[in-house]
């Protein structure tokens, strides 16, 4: 049950008649007139307790896009119900309408289109639905809260996949497939063909020359069916925001543009997510399923305010891959957490694999460097130019050790991990 404003106002009203006319019997006959009002109203509204709610609807969502869930209202009693209905969802889902006045005739059902188009990862579930039947005169209403359980799977944006063209159509140069004035480059032999002008007279096969009678030479393409493991770091640092944008989604971005190239590219790709235990993990998909089993595992990921097991991550690794393979570590440069953890076992973890490091800069800081206004702002550069200079440092003690090291601000991370990924194949280091 439930009272309106309009009891209250009913109310207020008897009380200045009861101070005009003060004496019990004008109190209890506005009080009388009060209550059968609403004994009338609860009498008269209609049974909310027969109606029956059904869902249907998108279960998944990509982050910024619009998913629409279709709330069914059924009556099943024998009186028409004239009633508001509010479906409660998470602030972050933006479910829009939030409550909708239904009349709905007995034996009938009625739909309310809900539109969600949250703001955040992760898994978006309804909470209750309310419906309020008011009677006739507008003093009380039977109301009713149900549970009807969904969820909607918010996604990973993707926006780097604007990118995935140029990145393919590189692939092709590198793989010979492409109209252009280079060759195929790679250490893996591909075929034979006849010289001609402008071949490197070291791919000369002189076997097969004497052979044919004539000049042939050996076609490489970039090596295929090759393992990228790509590792995103969910620890503390992954909770830091680079402008809008927590870090853990730019690396996100960044694995799903790298997935998405590298099977194209032939080879196999697999994703662990970890910090001080495994959070997510994508391993022997196929090229086709890939993309979709990575954004269905990321969704729900969320940083833990932890610092990160880097001994637990390597033992992890090295325990399920045992061929060689490129490890893709996204992580932030933080000295600290990098030279207390990683860097004592960059050792272990590099005799085996080839190790790549992407990390997010904040281009906040290269403003500040090069701000000169005030007294404050010349300490703010200074502050930020020590912080380049250590983050610099760090990059190149990494360097010493063989491991590839990509740092770039959130919008371009992602093209550049692309970018190291073709070098690395049209090197032959993969």
């Amino acid at each position: 049950m439930a009272l309106t404003g309009r009891l209250g106002l009913l109310a207020g009203l008897g009380a200045i008649v009861v101070i005009f006319v003060p004496s019990w019997w004008a109190m209890l006959a506005v009080e009388a007139v009060l209550l059968l009002g609403v004994l009338a109203d609860l009498a008269l509204a209609g049974n909310v307790r027969r109606l029956r709610f059904h869902r249907s609807g998108d279960t998944n969502v990509r982050l910024g896009e619009t998913a629409a869930v279709t709330l069914t209202v059924e009556n099943l009693g024998g009186r028409r119900v004239k009633a508001r209905v509010r479906d409660a969802w998470p602030p972050s889902a933006a479910a829009e309408p939030r409550s909708a006045d239904l009349r709905i005739p007995p034996g009938e059902r009625r739909r309310v289109e809900i539109a969600l188009t949250p703001t955040r990862r992760g898994d978006r579930e309804a909470v209750t639905v309310t419906v309020r039947s008011t009677g006739p005169l507008g003093l009380a209403a039977r109301q009713l809260s149900r549970p009807v359980p969904w969820r909607v799977r918010v996604l990973p944006a993707f926006p780097s996949r604007r990118h995935l063209p140029a990145r393919l159509a590189r692939l092709r140069e590198l793989t010979g497939r492409h109209t252009a004035l280079i060759r195929g480059q790679g250490t893996e032999f591909d075929s034979l063909r006849e010289y001609v002008d402008g071949d490197d007279v070291r791919s000369i096969d002189w076997r097969a020359t004497a052979r044919r009678g004539d000049v042939v030479v050996r076609t490489w393409r970039p090596e295929r069916d090759r393992r990228i493991y790509l590792v995103l770091d969910t620890g503390r640092t992954a909770a830091g925001r680079v402008g809008d944008i927590p870090r853990l989604d730019c690396s996100m971005d960044a694995a799903l543009l790298l997935g998405a190239l590298a099977s194209r590219a032939g080879d196999r790709v697999d994703l662990l997510a970890y910090d001080r235990r495994v959070r997510a993990r994508v391993e022997g998909v196929s090229r086709t399923d890939l993309l979709t089993s990575m954004v269905q595992a990321m969704a729900p990921l969320e940083p833990e305010l932890i610092e990160s097991d880097a001994a637990g991550m390597v033992s992890t690794l090295m325990a399920r891959v045992r061929q060689r393979c490129l490890v893709v570590l996204l992580t932030e440069l933080n000295t600290a957490a990098i030279e207390e953890g990683l860097l004592p076992l960059l050792p272990q973890l590099t005799s085996r694999h080839l190790l790549l490091i992407a990390a997010v800069s904040d281009p906040r800081v290269s403003e500040m460097a090069a701000s000169r206004g005030d007294l404050a702002a010349v300490y703010d550069a200074a502050a930020a130019e020590r912080a380049r200079a250590e983050r610099r440092r760090l990059t190149a003690e990494l360097r010493t050790y063989g491991v590839e090291v990509v740092d770039a601000p959130p919008d371009e991370i992602a093209p550049a991990l692309a970018d190291a990924y073709l070098a690395l194949k049209a090197a032959g280091r993969l």
